[in-house]
């Protein structure tokens, strides 16, 4: 396989893939590793101090924000961006916790929505300051405010050319 990119000014063969340059492969490669580690200090930081991983706390705080700390589960799971059976799974778990309860809705049998305790968010209170202390150190206290505002807008505009709004596209939380 040829992992060597076409000189810039020479196009690629229809059928041939417009392989990496050597430094968006510098990047790319950067950008993984960056994710990976980052989510797994993050996991690690809220396993030690809540016993949850990073996923679980990201739906206590969305659910704390939302009106009435409940959301419908189609709504969470969109949020989270993962599928519903993954969310299923991850609601079971907090329910075993405490920390979340399902009600149906009213107006539709078959959906349910996710509403946060007060045991749910008391572990979030207790959690929120060492997480963000984990966030501030792992990332933006490593960027100048310059570099974060740029991080800022690169994700933005990765976030919403990988989120399509045509119908019938192919999104986790449709799955």
């Amino acid at each position: 396989m040829n992992t060597a990119p076409a000189p810039a000014d020479e196009a690629a063969p229809a059928d041939e893939p417009r392989w990496l340059t050597a430094e968006e492969q510098r990047v790319w490669r950067f950008y993984v590793q960056a994710g990976t580690l980052l989510e797994d200090h993050l996991d690690r930081q809220l396993q030690r101090d809540a016993g949850m991983p990073h996923i679980y706390y990201g739906l206590l705080v969305k659910l704390a924000e939302a009106p009435g700390r409940r959301l419908r589960m189609t709504e969470l799971a969109m949020y989270a961006k993962i599928t519903r059976s993954r969310l299923s799974h991850a609601v079971a778990r907090l329910e075993k916790n405490g920390w979340v309860r399902r009600e149906d809705c009213p107006s539709d049998k078959r959906g349910q929505f996710a509403v946060l305790t007060d045991a749910g968010y008391e572990v979030l209170s207790r959690t929120a300051p060492g997480h963000v202390t984990a966030v501030r150190q792992a990332l933006f206290d490593r960027l100048t405010p310059e570099q974060q505002k740029s991080l800022g807008e690169i994700m933005e505009i990765v976030a919403e050319g990988l989120q399509p709004n045509e119908a019938g596209a192919d999104l986790p939380w449709l799955r």
